[in-house]
């Protein structure tokens, strides 16, 4: 073989194997989808569970097996919390220890620069009070002028648009926000006047990607002893549950102050999942998933259906 034939040999055959390397090597489009899932696991005691591992959980989709391809046990990503505050007349007793409570949640997880805030106030209408910021003080300047309807401003209409809240919330802010979202929702959970039902609300939440924290902070005295409590905790915990959220009441042996130090615990202690479904989206549609640890007696708190859209 003269040498002019021997080096076009080499180079064929550098090109073939440089071919067949690069075919047996994944590559991902910018069509590639990643399904995020947030999930906090307890034990039976209702204690976080914090150390697992991405080989200890198992993710179906509609029943079908999915490959966990990015995991981290304590997720840095950039979090977003839509505060929602009920102002209708039948908190206004509540409304100040709500106020305090907030601030200094926000102020404590929030990380300046990096993770973002948003004050929706809801009555007998929806206000965005504080679009997006990473501003402590114009979270705190915009909690501190919450107030409830006057009395003549009661008698022109009444209502608590908790429902209307949620989907306002996620259509015109979380929808566009990427990292990790979540609602606190501050009411007593009694919806009067929304134009959608709970389900519309919930499916807003889920489309968002965004988990609910619901906060049941009622005045019975204010209904005339005539109690909604039921009805409220009802309502909070399915939106709570459903979207991956969780519920908390305040009562008498736990302040505000401690649930929301108990949701601060949460949100610091979250696993990040993500997953490429194997199933192409062909339509618009929710999706179910469930997550499960390997690990006999663990309870994960996740949402259980996510929309893959087009």
């Amino acid at each position: 073989m003269s040498r002019r034939e021997w080096f076009a040999a080499s180079a064929f055959g550098l090109f073939a194997a440089r071919k067949s390397l690069c075919q047996d090597q994944p590559t991902f489009s910018t069509e590639v989808k990643v399904v995020n899932v947030f999930a906090t696991v307890r034990d039976k005691s209702g204690r976080i569970i914090s150390n697992l591992e991405k080989n200890e959980f198992t993710l179906l989709e509609d029943g079908k097996p999915q490959t966990i391809r990015y995991f981290s046990q304590e997720s840095d990503l950039p979090l977003t919390i839509g505060l929602l505050v009920d102002t209708s007349l039948s908190q206004t007793r509540v409304l100040e220890d709500e106020r305090g409570a907030s601030y200094r949640f926000l102020d404590q997880v929030l990380r300046e620069k990096t993770d973002k805030g948003v004050i929706v106030q809801f009555d007998q209408a929806v206000v965005i009070r504080q679009g997006l910021t990473t501003s402590h003080k114009d979270l705190q300047d915009t909690l501190s002028v919450l107030d409830s309807p006057t009395a003549e401003q009661a008698r022109n209409g009444s209502g608590t648009l908790l429902y209307d809240a949620v989907r306002t919330a996620s259509i015109q802010v979380m929808r566009s926000v990427q990292g990790r979202k979540a609602f606190i929702a501050l009411t007593d959970g009694v919806d009067f006047g929304s134009t959608i039902s709970l389900t519309d609300a919930i499916e807003s939440a889920q489309r968002a990607g965004t988990l609910v924290y619901c906060i049941l902070f009622s005045d019975e005295s204010y209904y005339g002893g005539i109690s909604f409590g039921s009805r409220g905790k009802g309502v909070l915990k399915r939106l709570a549950s459903e979207t991956g959220g969780g519920y908390f009441e305040v009562s008498k042996t736990r302040s505000i102050g401690q649930i929301y130090d108990a949701i601060q615990e949460e949100l610091r202690n979250q696993y990040s999942l993500g997953f490429v479904s194997d199933q192409p989206v062909v339509h618009s549609a929710f999706r179910k998933i469930q997550l499960k640890t390997k690990q006999k007696g663990l309870i994960v708190q996740a949402t259980d259906r996510y929309y893959a859209e087009t």
